[in-house]
Order: C-alpha cells, then sequence, then structure tokens
C-alpha cells in the first residue's frame, strides 16, 4: 500500500495538530532524521482505539550505537559551552515544548491511549524540569545538583531518571484525584 494511501487511514486525530511537523517517523541521529538501515518499521496504532498512526524506523544495533556515541560526542561540544549559553538553549526548549504543548500532549495520548490531560500534565511536568536545569546551568559548577554524576551520557541513567520522575508525577495526580473527590 503506497503512502499517500495509509495517511488516508490514520487515526482521525492526528488532524488536529497544530503544527506537523512534530509528527515524524523517523530516528533522530546525530542531527539528522533518518530511517532504519534495513528499512523496516515498527507500526504504532493507538492502544485506546487500534487505529493506525504511523510507523517508527526499526534502527539497527549499529545505529543505536551510533546514537549513544553521537550523544557522547554533542555532549562533549555542550561541556565545552559557556553556563549561559547552556541556559539560553535549554530555555528555548522548555519555551518550545510549552508553545508545542497541546500538540504534544495529543501525540502521548495517541501513542499510549491515556486521557489528554494526563499527557498535557506530564508535557508541562517534563517541560518543568528543563526551566529548572535552564536555571540551574547559569550557577557555578561547584553549586550544581549535578556535580556528584561523573560527565558524559548516559542512557539508562537518563531512562532512569525519567521513570522516577513520570512515577512521582503520578502519585501526584492520583492525590489530586483522591482530593477532587472528597
Amino acid at each position: 500500500m503506497n503512502t499517500a494511501a495509509r495517511r488516508q487511514e490514520r487515526a482521525p486525530y492526528l488532524d488536529r495538530l497544530q503544527d506537523q511537523v512534530l509528527f515524524r517517523e523517523f530516528a533522530y541521529i546525530n542531527g539528522e532524521w533518518c530511517a532504519g538501515d534495513n528499512g523496516e518499521v515498527v507500526p504504532v496504532s493507538n492502544p485506546a482505539d487500534g487505529s493506525w498512526i504511523g510507523s517508527v524506523a526499526n534502527i539497527s544495533q549499529s545505529q543505536s550505537r551510533a546514537a549513544v556515541e553521537a550523544a557522547q560526542a554533542a555532549f562533549t561540544h555542550w561541556s565545552a559551552k559557556l553556563p549561559q549559553e547552556r541556559s539560553v538553549i535549554l530555555r528555548r526548549w522548555f519555551e518550545l515544548m510549552l508553545q508545542h504543548k497541546h500538540d504534544l500532549a495529543l501525540l502521548m495520548t495517541l501513542e499510549q491511549g491515556k486521557p489528554w490531560s494526563e499527557s498535557l500534565g506530564e508535557i508541562e511536568y517534563a517541560a518543568s524540569f528543563i526551566e529548572f536545569f535552564a536555571e540551574e546551568a547559569k550557577r557555578r559548577a561547584e553549586q550544581r545538583m549535578t556535580e556528584k554524576y561523573e560527565p558524559g551520557f548516559d542512557a539508562a541513567r537518563a531512562e532512569a531518571t525519567l521513570q522516577r520522575a513520570l512515577a512521582r508525577m503520578k502519585v501526584v495526580e492520583r492525590h489530586r484525584k483522591r482530593r477532587r473527590r472528597l
């Protein structure tokens, strides 16, 4: 089936995206959007209704390794930037997340099948971490919270930090729901 025909069958809510550029079906590796080496894709469907959303590039082990190596190399360049420069970049990322929070929440809702309000809360919560580190970047090195970690990109540490943050957010959300019922 050709791409044009498949796009007509997509989940009906994708047309609500205000910025269609946010919807990508490629992997971002070393500054470039690319397909998997073997051309294979993994279909993504909405778990709430089974509708097809799109696909994700099925990257190879070598591409995965290249992505981690590129992140490590980027960290070297990032570390060389002045704290004020890093702060400006992170602040801009935070602003972009908030500017596009409704689109990002829609994509998260379609991909995960969760309520839109929960997705929106997660986007805002994630953005708050970026804002925090934008401000943290301005502080002197010995005052930084991140000082205790070895420098470098660590995919496992990043994933663990995200999972802890999401778990905390879910506890807060449950608490809010309980308070609303009372």
